[in-house]
């Protein structure tokens, strides 16, 4: 043999031999890797952390630092050990740099966890994030190794259904006795031949409700509603082409499936702190064209562009898209998931310079509405943040991309309890939240968006053990915590970071113990498997109150009905979008206006006497201001027009004070409220009588 090759053969070898003491490979970056690779550790086993990524945490430190969690009871283990860590941060005076503690109001601070002593918190700047997953890697002597990018093409070598090693572009090969792709697009997992899914299945594939296209279904505030706004640059004129940002493609029927994935966007930190803001710049490439879509919604008096500023510490913000033309690019991403590297590079620059051109935009073109230029031009980029990236997130949002079709596929069904979850190895929570999937022109000549859903999963649900792993003969030592296997729909709520920490803590577990036994991910024993994972914290399985982020109706003064408890008729559809509601969501007529949907809530009181009537229903600026409403009371019937944008906070929901009348205790007490001849949503949270006192 040529001295030469001998002794690239020797040290193809020693690099492989090397990488082979390591019992677990885990490819990427995210929080759940990180978390998988500490597990591991604790569990006396040796792992290396194969990341594409220079910065670690993924979402969780790019700038999601308003956790959506859901019901915090059902988040243990090291996801619990994290968010305890980042109330350690907060709790030392020396963290509040721009803004002292008590001035933050201890929001989102010293949440209880659920023994009482250790405490949480939910809210917190990217930079304390990505350190605390640094001192993880620090404290636990974790083996690291960053920019390391797979060979998607020849990168991995299988003997059988099993994986023997990996490649990266760099020519390196870790080897290793079982494998996590904790990568939010599964690039191990599809590369090692694991069947998958991109985009939406149609709702007959899992006899799901809320899959598929969703055209005519319009959830929270991200659409354009009835604004009747043209989709033309010519308004009214198909023949002048159409505006930025807008598909010319038919939007589909409705329940099919397509290959689309939810929009994408950067969770960007703000602030408006003075000594700490860096202005707006103009990107390059910019187009105030690019943004006539945006200019034609002010028009229609929509001014709701900071509804999602939401504060994290320091007089920072993450904020995320709302409403009809926002951060998310929809339809700009539906490649990214199969894409090769350079071509997803090219997406996220073209995110990146869409969302700072919005921004631009509104702090500097003349078209927008003053008051909310003069807001927008106190806004900047955190000095503090993000130091290598121009003050700009790392991390583009990948809501979405491959999601495993595995050993169990996880749908609505499992997270609206209609049917059993098995082995349960961790929780989620948050309502099913997809986000806009595309924009379109609708048969009447109007732009509007599609894709966008928001119900509750009427509290915690239980995430199967097979969603994590490959259908036997695929895939015996790998596991997929993050582009796990769920429908599109169900992704939509298990999406979330604390989630995803869970998952790869579970997966690490379960990993070890197939290591131990010498047998395929598929055969770990699920009773020792749950012995464990419970031992160290996970929670599987939730006995408390059902209620996703709402007011126990019974903790409410008065006689109070939740939503569920009013005789409904029309169509009604179910959502848990807003920050307060009472019991696990609200309903909404869908801003239908056809005067269909009624609904009746009726109550016998204690005792005869004078009461107070409300209506509990969300606010937002798509309601209607002209819903018919009547109050059965004593005297007969008390009609009036409500107008739903306007409630009075109080006992941390939102009421509608519709007056005192006199009840009899022998006589049913209702109120009813219709969607006849109304310009906006009617949304029903609860109805409540309160005694007048004498």
């Amino acid at each position: 043999m040529h001295l030469r090759t001998l002794l690239a053969s020797l040290l193809l070898s020693s690099q492989v031999l090397h990488a082979a003491d390591h019992d677990i490979v885990i490819y990427g970056g995210t929080c759940s890797a990180i978390v998988a690779a500490v597990q591991a550790k604790k569990m006396g086993k040796t792992v290396i952390v194969v990341s594409p990524d220079k910065h670690l945490g993924g979402l969780s430190s790019g700038g999601l630092g308003f956790t959506d969690t859901g019901n915090k009871a059902v988040i243990g283990g090291l996801a619990r050990d994290f968010y305890h860590r980042v109330w350690q941060h907060y709790d030392q005076d020396a963290s509040w740099v721009q803004q002292k503690k008590a001035e933050y109001g201890g929001k989102g601070q010293g949440t209880p966890a659920m023994d009482g002593e250790n405490r949480t918190m939910w809210i917190f700047e990217p930079h304390v994030a990505e350190q605390i997953f640094e001192d993880y890697v620090k404290e636990f002597g974790l083996e690291v190794v960053r920019n390391e990018w797979l060979d998607r093409a020849k990168g991995v070598k299988k003997d059988g259904d099993k994986i023997t090693s990996i490649t990266t572009l760099s020519g390196k090969t870790y080897a290793g006795k079982m494998f996590i792709d904790a990568t939010y697009e599964g690039d191990l997992m599809a590369a090692a031949g694991v069947d998958y899914h991109v985009g939406r299945e149609a709702q007959s594939v899992y006899e799901e409700k809320w899959n598929g296209v969703q055209v005519g279904v319009l959830h929270h505030a991200h659409h354009f509603g009835q604004m009747n706004i043209s989709p033309y640059v010519v308004p009214g004129d198909p023949k002048s082409g159409v505006l930025p940002h807008i598909n010319t493609e038919p939007a589909g029927e409705y329940g099919a499936g397509d290959k689309k994935v939810q929009a994408y966007c950067f969770r960007m930190c703000l602030t408006n702190h003075p000594e700490n803001r860096v202005p707006f710049a103009k990107p390059e490439g910019y187009d105030p064209k690019e943004f006539e879509l945006l200019v034609r919604v002010f028009d229609k008096g929509w001014t709701d562009v900071f509804h999602k500023f939401d504060p994290i510490p320091n007089h920072k913000t993450d904020t995320n898209n709302h409403g009809p033309f926002s951060t998310d690019n929809i339809g700009r991403n539906w490649d990214y998931p199969e894409a090769s590297y350079e071509r997803r590079r090219e997406i996220i620059t073209a995110h990146e310079r869409y969302q700072q051109g919005w921004l631009y935009f509104i702090a500097n073109d003349p078209r927008v509405p003053k008051e909310i230029q003069q807001e927008m031009q106190t806004w900047g980029l955190p000095k503090d943040e993000f130091k290598d990236n121009g003050n700009w997130s790392h991390q583009l949002y990948i809501r979405e991309a491959r999601r495993m079709i595995g050993s169990y596929v996880m749908t609505e069904n499992e997270l609206l309890k209609r049917r059993p979850t098995p082995n349960s190895v961790g929780m989620g929570s948050y309502g099913i939240d997809s986000h806009n999937i595309q924009r379109y022109i609708t048969p009447e000549g109007f732009v509007q968006n599609e894709g966008d859903i928001g119900t509750s999963t009427k509290g915690p649900y239980e995430i199967a053990y097979g969603s994590l792993v490959p259908k036997k003969g695929q895939g015996s030592n790998l596991l997929v915590p993050v582009a796990m296997s769920a429908s599109h729909i169900a992704y939509g709520s298990i999406r979330m970071e604390p989630v995803f920490m869970i998952l790869g803590q579970s997966s690490a577990t379960a990993a070890v113990m197939a290591i131990d036994a010498g047998i395929p991910v598929q055969d770990v024993p699920y009773e020792q498997l749950k012995t464990q994972i419970l031992k160290d914290g996970q929670i599987l399985h939730f006995d408390g109150p059902t209620t996703l982020r709402g007011i126990d109706p019974k903790s409410l003064k008065g006689v109070v009905l939740d939503d569920t408890d009013a005789k409904l008729t029309g169509d009604w559809k179910e959502s848990g979008a807003a920050k307060s509601f009472i019991g696990d969501g609200y309903n909404h007529d869908g801003n239908a206006k056809d005067g269909k949907a009624s609904a009746r809530f009726e109550t016998k009181l204690p005792k005869a006497g004078k009461y107070r009537v409300f209506l509990a229903a969300p606010p937002s600026g798509n309601r209607a201001s002209n819903a018919p409403v009547e109050v059965i009371h004593a005297g007969g019937v008390q009609r009036m027009k409500l107008n739903l944008k306007e409630p009075k906070p109080a006992d941390g929901v939102f009421w509608f004070d519709l007056g005192a009348f006199d009840f009899t205790a022998d006589q049913p007490a209702a109120l009813i409220i219709t969607n006849e001849g109304t310009d906006g949503y009617v949304v029903i949270d609860g109805a409540r009588w309160l005694p007048v006192e004498e």
